[in-house]
């Protein structure tokens, strides 16, 4: 049974093993796949995993033996996954493997505003501490979480996780997702206005579709407090850009920290790399060495059951 990875170095740029793979087939692997290359890689595959490589319908047409695409990623928005149902073709994907990672970078992007610690050890390095007269200075304003509003945007697994982090910080936290759900005493479900205006800070954790495509835009951004911060460790599709950029360097929101663009890697004259109040991570919520093998694991295990004929995190 021939395998192919498309695209692995992301997941496994040389710390872990592909061996779990390796003993179900014959696997080939490719660190990356440029699209025009793509059906001649797996022309004879039974079994494709990917990434971020696309699967298209011209793609699966031609892949006469594909009876298997499997993500390296919970999202799959890079196939037509009712398209591969009606070629027989099972999708599966890996839940839940970076909530914790995930959580962990919102938090470390929040603090970095609160606390400013990149800025603070700058100016030591600088010298400023070795000829300041008193113990201790402020290099920039600093502020606590306790008593502030976190409005989640999305309330799944990472959702619920962001939102347990934040009680944990004394913070009141709301919470919009698009199918009503249960949820802890300490979380106040509402609509998306609400959070938006009340929020000091807003976290989007939904996945990417045609209806929330934009959704942070001129209109809704206009909403938040000029004192409020927006984190996006989901997908970049859900702001518009160039509306960001416009409402950071005019003082509408006091800032953004995103860890997705909707085209990546970026152009270079992507309006965000240039707006003001704007950190930009490359991606990377996702990817601790954990989290990794977390998701190699899983993989080998989708693949498992599916040879086995009990396929597992079927997405069509």
């Amino acid at each position: 049974m021939k395998i192919v990875v498309l695209d692995g170095y992301t997941l496994n740029p040389g710390d872990l093993s592909w061996e779990g793979v390796k003993e179900l087939g014959d696997l080939t692997i490719h660190d990356h796949t440029p699209p025009h290359m793509t059906l001649e890689r797996i022309q004879d595959a039974e079994l494709v995993l990917t990434n971020k490589a696309p699967l298209g319908k011209e793609i699966m047409d031609k892949a006469g033996k594909l009876r298997y695409i499997g993500l390296l990623a919970t999202g799959y928005n890079i196939i037509d996954t009712e398209y591969a149902a009606s070629k027989n073709i099972t999708v599966v994907n890996v839940p839940a493997y970076s909530t914790y990672s995930v959580m962990q970078q919102v938090f470390a992007l929040v603090l970095q505003f609160t606390n400013r610690t990149k800025e603070q050890s700058d100016s030591v390095h600088r010298g400023d501490w070795v000829s300041c007269r008193d113990f201790c200075y402020l290099s920039a304003p600093l502020s606590e979480l306790y008593g502030k509003t976190l409005g989640i945007v999305g309330f799944g697994q990472i959702g619920r996780q962001v939102a347990k982090t934040a009680e944990a910080f004394g913070m009141q936290v709301l919470a919009q997702n698009r199918s009503p759900k249960d949820a802890p005493a300490y979380v106040h479900l509402c609509d998306l206005d609400t959070v938006l205006r009340e929020s000091d800070v807003v976290t989007l954790h939904c996945p990417l579709n045609a209806e929330n495509q934009g959704m942070i835009n001129q209109q809704s951004l206009s909403k938040m407090k000029a004192t409020a911060l927006l984190i996006n460790t989901a997908r970049g599709g859900l702001i518009v850009e160039e509306d960001l950029a416009s409402a950071l360097n005019n003082g509408i929101i006091a800032g953004a920290a995103l860890d997705v663009l909707s085209t990546e890697p970026p152009t270079a004259d992507n309006p965000l790399l240039t707006a003001k109040n704007c950190i930009i991570t490359p991606h990377v919520a996702w990817a601790t060495q954990e989290a990794r093998a977390r998701l190699m694991d899983i993989v080998v295990d989708n693949l498992r059951q599916f040879i086995a004929g009990t396929p597992v995190n079927v997405v069509n």
